[in-house]
């Protein structure tokens, strides 16, 4: 009963034919439950009798008080079952149960068969009992894992795997449950080529752009015309006759991702539409940030560049923390558990709670946690210190 039904599916699956045989014990757990009990019950009370009888013919012998025969040897039978029958062998099946459950398979299954007519009566009534509760033995099922209960196992799991292979599992259970807008680039720090400048600003923008998609737009991002691929107008910006023109002839259509939109379902849409970023909008088609397939794979293996982090672990323990980090990255990084219900970002989830927009120095005790405003600007914090708990 204390096999890990995980690791057994494994070793069925492997042929392994104790594991099969315990397999096929647990699908009918009240039957090997009642032929244990069987022959322990028995044991036990055969064990009695027999002590009960001995202690009577030594007391007879000995002309030693009945009762006191008898009690004395009571006593010595609980030692003896409670020490050799009871705490060793269950302890060793609770620390090492494969060591006594795949060789036991070999005894209760041909037992099983021969005291089957006991066994079945003994269930039958066992179960109609507990009919009378409103438990139905035969509709049992395994248990299975649940995404919140998996998550516990793989964070409990540093001693089998290496971290960054238990982050990035962690990562895809968190697909389902994250939306592109936890994730996103938001708006006002979206980089893109605006119409309206001239044709040597946009040449320069070009050049000295980081990113190889830019999305081009006219006056407002709310306006977008479609992407710009870099590597495919490099070539052609030294080319006499350029204009804007051809370079809007060479635009990719623009893609417009729902806010609400799973990590996992849009991930699975880049793929089928072979795109590569995508436009979050609103209920009211309002540009609210920008998403890459590259954002999504960051999701799952972590950072894949190197850049200054957000957060910074102090040597008294407290953290300074860039206000405009997410909730879970902040969380994944200091495994707290601040909401991600509600705001996206440190800055968001402060000024909600707060019901205004704080003054530098403010200090404030944040979900538990003490909080203080190291700066901030008109419209919005900027660096924040979390202290440690004392």
């Amino acid at each position: 009963m204390t096999l890990n039904r995980y690791r057994l599916q494994h070793l069925v699956k492997q042929k392994h034919k104790g594991a099969m045989k315990v397999n096929k014990l647990l699908h009918r757990p009240d039957r090997l439950i009642g032929l244990i009990l069987l022959g322990n019950n028995f044991v036990n009370i055969l064990a009695s009798s027999l002590a009960t009888v001995i202690a009577i013919r030594i007391g007879s012998e000995h002309e030693v008080d009945i009762a006191t025969a008898t009690a004395a040897s009571a006593a010595i039978l609980t030692l003896i079952v409670l020490i050799f029958s009871e705490v060793t062998p269950k302890t060793l099946a609770a620390i090492k149960p494969e060591v006594l459950a795949f060789p036991a398979a070999y005894i209760y299954t041909p037992l099983l068969k021969i005291f089957y007519p006991i066994v079945w009566i003994v269930n039958l009534i066992a179960n109609l009992l507990l009919r009378i509760v409103g438990v139905h033995v035969s509709k049992n099922k395994q248990d299975t894992l649940d995404k919140d209960e998996l998550k516990s196992i793989l964070a409990d799991a540093d001693n089998i795997m290496p971290a960054r292979y238990q982050n990035m599992l962690l990562g895809i259970l968190d697909l389902e449950s994250a939306t592109v807008r936890d994730i996103m680039t938001p708006r006002n720090e979206i980089i893109g080529i605006d119409l309206d400048d001239s044709m040597e600003e946009i040449c320069e923008q070009i050049h000295r752009s980081p990113h190889t998609r830019l999305p081009v737009y006219k006056t407002s991002i709310d306006r977008v015309i479609g992407f710009l691929h870099l590597r495919k107008v490099l070539s052609l910006l030294n080319e006499e006759g350029f204009d804007k023109k051809k370079m809007i002839d060479g635009l990719i259509k623009p893609s417009f991702i729902p806010a609400s939109t799973s990590l996992h379902k849009q991930m699975q849409s880049f793929k089928v539409q072979r795109l590569r970023i995508g436009l979050v909008v609103d209920e009211y088609g309002d540009v609210q940030g920008l998403v890459t397939l590259d954002d999504l794979l960051q999701e799952i293996v972590g950072e894949l560049i190197t850049e200054e982090a957000d957060v910074k672990e102090q040597t008294d323990g407290s953290y300074l923390i860039d206000a405009s980090v997410t909730v879970r990255e902040l969380n994944r990084i200091t495994h707290w558990t601040l909401p991600t219900e509600g705001p996206k970002t440190l800055n968001g989830l402060i000024i909600e709670f707060m019901e205004t927009i704080p003054d530098s120095g403010t200090s404030l005790k944040l979900h538990g946690y003490f909080v203080e405003i190291i700066e901030c600007d008109k419209n919005t914090i900027r660096l924040v210190k979390f202290h440690p708990p004392k």
